[in-house]
């Protein structure tokens, strides 16, 4: 029987990336009006200066920071309440009818009800954190809940303290739960959070010079913009795998790790 031949994944990832920047040159060479759809040179020209810039420097360090802070914030919020929540029944009963309405409600009626409760550079933190705390919740809930019960009872049958079980038991169940969660809660976080910087005006940041491109018409800075918000959320997601993947490999070497034995 003939093996088929499959490209490697980084391969099929380029190829499929080059197939839609060809689309939309195509898009663009149809529609003929750079005002509407820049061609993907030109706006990878203008991404070239714009990086050449300090303010370019600037305003991404200021989305990175405000976005950044604000899923770190979820992801902890999260795991606290979602271990609470599935450990006392009385908790998950108090917190589930908040979720729901995070869930339900509109970003944009929280971003207008921030912009009168706190100040405008707090609000893309507030907003991510307030769009990532549902999903993280719910995954590390579910993970709790999913736990092998057959490994708790041979836990509690060889005298594992509450730490031990965390370790060998619950972080095992629960870490693909919370990997799945923060791996599409960061999209999310992006999206929420240059969408709150667009509607707040935050100062040094990107939501704010996608505004200005679509007030001046500069619809090239505006794919610019773009562009930088997928490549950076791209880059942050990698590092967040690989740091998942480095913590996983350390955790097995230290279960398969044996003390030698005292002559």
């Amino acid at each position: 029987m003939k093996r088929r031949f499959s490209l490697p994944s980084p391969l099929r990832s380029a190829l499929a990336l080059v197939f839609w920047v060809g689309v939309w040159w195509i898009i663009s060479l149809i529609v003929n009006k750079q005002v509407l759809i820049p061609s993907p040179p030109a706006v990878a020209v203008r991404l070239i200066e714009l990086i050449k810039t300090s303010d370019f420097h600037i305003s991404v360090l200021m989305s990175v920071l405000r976005i950044t802070a604000g899923f770190a914030a979820a992801v902890l919020l999260g795991i606290i309440s979602g271990v609470l929540c599935a450990k006392f029944k009385t908790v998950d009963t108090l917190l589930s009818p908040l979720y729901n309405v995070i869930k339900a409600t509109p970003v944009a009626s929280f971003i207008i009800l921030a912009l009168v409760w706190i100040n405008k550079e707090l609000i893309p933190v507030f907003i991510s954190a307030l769009m990532v705390l549902p999903v993280i919740h719910g995954n590390v809930k579910q993970g709790i809940i999913e736990t092998d019960k057959q490994l708790l009872e041979v836990a509690k049958i060889f005298g594992f303290g509450r730490r031990k079980t965390l370790k060998t038991v619950y972080l095992p169940s629960v870490l693909p739960y919370l990997t799945a969660g923060m791996k599409t809660c960061l999209g999310l976080a992006w999206k929420a959070g240059v969408a709150s910087e667009v509607l707040c005006f935050a100062a040094y940041s990107i939501g704010n010079k996608l505004y200005q491109s679509k007030v001046y018409l500069e619809t090239a800075d505006m794919f610019a913009w773009t562009v930088t918000v997928i490549l950076i959320s791209v880059i942050i997601e990698k590092l967040l795998m690989a740091a998942v993947d480095l913590s996983k490999k350390k955790s097995k070497y230290d279960r398969n790790k044996r003390p030698e034995k005292s002559v």
